[in-house]
């Protein structure tokens, strides 16, 4: 999807600039229904672009936030850790759920995510039924079964 076809209301925003895995990412949420309101970015820029309605998001506003960000860790222009920190820092978007799929099972990063506000931090399974499963239970759980900010009656 490119910025010019972002649905109004998105549900998930996914950050991953390897194309192999996004699209494999897209295909297990199209079995969720969910592919046609996931909005892909692939640097960590143009997501924090896309979350605060800038340059080529000038139309969206920070309240239409998605109810999901699954996010890579290294990301061009902006580390997936920059992202999640200016995510976590800003009260319009701090109540995000993030979920970072990483390849990385660097303790470190693990910690690192956690300590910066991450919501949830899998490891990216390499084999393609596991990676399509794993995906499937983070858009079922995050999206379908967890009330969401906004969602919860008053």
């Amino acid at each position: 999807m490119t910025s010019t076809t972002v649905p109004r209301t998105v549900d998930l925003l996914l950050v991953e600039d390897q194309a192999s895995d996004a699209e494999l990412a897209l295909r297990a949420l199209r079995t969720l229904d969910l592919d046609e309101r996931t909005h892909r970015v692939d640097d960590g820029a143009e997501a924090l672009d896309f979350l605060f309605g800038r340059g080529a998001y000038a139309d969206r506003s920070p309240a239409d936030a998605p109810g999901l960000v699954l996010l890579d860790l290294k990301l061009p222009k902006l580390s997936g850790h920059e992202v999640l920190r200016t995510l976590k820092a800003d009260d319009r978007t701090a109540h995000i759920p993030v979920v970072v799929l990483s390849s990385s099972d660097e303790q470190s990063d693990v910690t690192r995510c956690y300590a910066l506000g991450a919501n949830s931090y899998v490891v990216k399974p390499v084999d393609f039924d596991t990676f399509t499963e794993t995906v499937q239970r983070i858009g079922t759980y995050w999206l379908q079964t967890n009330e969401r900010v906004g969602q919860c009656p008053p």
